[in-house]
């Protein structure tokens, strides 16, 4: 990792799955959604696979063991064992035993997957907070119960060190979205005043894990979130590609500022065995394909507009291009029309 941010909207001459070793792969909203496949997907990784690429399948959530992830991932039709899986719960882990050391006691507040993680790592659980814990690990569980906020609550007041999983407000399910373990962890910051250390993305704890896991020399982060896997690829200094098929939506990037900007841009992971277009900009023009993007306006009022045909990705990588000419962090900007155009939202 060198520490320098990553590129955006880059073109190639190759697929990308020539260009890295590894893809870290998020689930939700990339691979499947809950229970479901995401249409394409399994085909897309196999043919990944087949080209080369190692896959790593790295996920904040932490209510599944890697088991259990792979044996859905196997239902699904993406061939997977447990080693191929990363979760937030053992970055939460490893976290805790490189700060409290081995044998340290912990209070899980998660589910029976976190737990296991914990164990695994070579540390302590306890049942409560009279317990005195050294640690808390929250982390998301469905099943989870005002009495576990409530104890791990009155551990953290008490000093226990405390470690979310992660931080994500939401959780995309087939009905929408969901409250998330950041949610979660709202309420025991609320009740207590204080902040968790987080392992999961966008920090760098899980990025590590999965790097670590996986053997990687040359990464590229996979996500559907701009603020965990965009910015945590960001943050770790290592290339990223976004998918469209998951959290966020093309409106969300126009006003993305530049730690939320991908390197690369695809609709899903068929974006993995192809080459990049060339993204052409001269001032607040921008061209990709057979599309041109033009940012005009004044005084804060800017509209993009948008003429050409082609694909649609490649109208909305033109589009985004021009719309982030104006710097690092995008001022207020109708690109709705733009957008409608090439059938986003």
């Amino acid at each position: 990792m060198s520490g320098i941010s990553p590129r955006v909207l880059v073109a190639t001459t190759e697929p990308l799955t020539a260009l890295y070793d590894v893809a870290l792969l998020d689930l939700d909203g990339v691979v499947y959604i809950g229970p479901d496949p995401i249409p394409g997907a399994a085909a897309a990784l196999a043919k990944a696979r087949a080209a080369g690429m190692r896959l790593a399948f790295v996920t904040n959530n932490a209510s599944r063991d890697p088991q259990t992830v792979a044996a859905h991932l196997v239902e699904l039709g993406v061939p997977a064992d447990a080693s191929d899986v990363v979760t937030s719960s053992q970055a939460a882990a490893a976290v805790v035993a490189e700060h409290c050391g081995v044998g340290a006691t912990v209070l899980i507040c998660g589910a029976p997957a976190l737990r296991t993680a914990v164990e695994q790592a070579g540390l302590r659980v306890v049942a409560g907070a009279d317990d005195r814990p050294d640690a808390v690990v929250q982390g998301y569980s469905p099943g989870l119960r005002y009495a576990d906020l409530a104890e791990a609550a009155l551990a953290i007041r008490a000093g226990a060190f405390w470690v979310a999983t992660n931080a994500d407000s939401t959780l995309p399910s087939t009905r929408g979205l969901l409250p998330g373990n950041g949610a979660l962890v709202a309420a025991i910051a609320t009740a207590t005043g204080l902040r968790p250390l987080v392992a999961g993305k966008p920090q760098l704890p899980l990025h590590a894990e999965g790097v670590q896991r996986s053997g990687a020399k040359h990464p590229l982060v996979v996500g559907d979130r701009l603020d965990t896997d965009i910015e945590g690829a960001h943050a770790a200094a290592t290339d990223s590609l976004l998918v469209l098929t998951g959290v966020t939506r093309a409106s969300d990037l126009v006003g993305a500022p530049l730690q939320h900007r991908p390197t690369y841009l695809s609709p899903d992971l068929v974006g993995l065995l192809e080459a990049q277009p060339e993204v052409t900009s001269e001032g607040p023009t921008a061209g990709c394909g057979g599309w041109i993007a033009t940012v005009r306006g004044s005084a804060g009022r800017n509209t993009i507009v948008l003429d050409g045909e082609g694909s649609a990705i490649d109208g909305l990588r033109a589009l985004l291009r021009a719309a982030w000419s104006l710097g690092d962090v995008v001022l207020p900007i109708d690109a709705d029309r733009a957008l409608s155009r090439l059938g986003y939202s």
